[in-house]
């Protein structure tokens, strides 16, 4: 027990050191580069003074963290229609929890609680039971193999298909479409599928939320049931 305490505390801190170096230097230049454009904006538009900017820029984030891409105008999608709710639905009983999208009202707030209350427990059970039904194919499998008496080659080979398998539908092609329909580098769709199933959900990739492209109205929905059968793949992975 205390190698392990000890080994994850060292985990935390070469992590620390290590995110400190590679961003760190990354944002005081982003930080460099916004001040300077808002010198550059000053100066182009010499009606406004930095106090009456300043508060533009904060109505600018207030709306950002409403969910509304301060992008495009009053004829966005909604942010709450079925599709788009599903979808937040999703990421609620899963814990993914993008935080690009809250909900406003008291009365929203109150039922995603209790929502997360019974469908954080609800979603793990059925995750768990859709686990077990996959395993036992893998069990049934198991015993034909032993059958056979090549015990180690069949074991060795239905593993290798099984990973390969889930691999591909969940990890390798998915980034592929969010690469055609949201315009992201493969490297930025892979990104956003391993930090999703993860369920780590950053928020700084999210499917569905450029107001200039024209989305399906199923996208968010057949991205949500990925999410779910990938959440039970990787899972029956880390129990393997």
């Amino acid at each position: 027990t205390l190698l392990l305490v000890l080994g994850y505390l060292f985990y935390l801190l070469l992590g620390a050191m290590v995110f400190q170096l590679l961003e760190k230097q990354a944002e005081a230049h982003s930080r460099d580069q916004f001040q300077l454009e808002k010198l550059k904006f000053l100066q182009n538009y010499t009606c406004l003074d930095r106090q009456a900017l300043e508060q533009f820029v904060q109505v600018l984030m207030e709306a950002w963290e409403k969910g509304v891409n301060p992008e495009g105008n009053s004829t966005n999608p909604s942010n709450w229609d079925f599709g788009n709710s599903f979808f937040f639905a999703g990421t609620v009983v899963t814990t993914i929890g993008y935080g690009n999208l809250a909900p406003s009202t008291v009365a929203g707030q109150v039922f995603c609680v209790f929502y997360a209350l019974f469908g954080v427990p609800l979603n793990l059970a059925f995750l768990n039971q859709l686990g077990k039904g996959l395993n036992a194919h893998l069990i049934t499998l198991e015993r034909w193999v032993h059958k056979s008496g090549r015990v180690q080659v069949f074991q060795t080979l239905a593993m290798a298909i099984f990973l390969t398998t889930g691999t591909l539908l969940f990890l390798v092609f998915p980034p592929l479409v969010f690469s055609y329909v949201e315009g992201w580098s493969y490297g930025e769709g892979f990104y956003f599928t391993f930090i999703t199933l993860s369920t780590i959900g950053f928020g700084d990739y999210v499917v569905g939320t450029d107001p200039n492209k024209h989305y399906i109205p199923v996208y968010r929905s057949l991205t949500a049931i990925w999410i779910v059968f990938g959440l039970a793949w990787l899972a029956l992975v880390f129990n393997v």
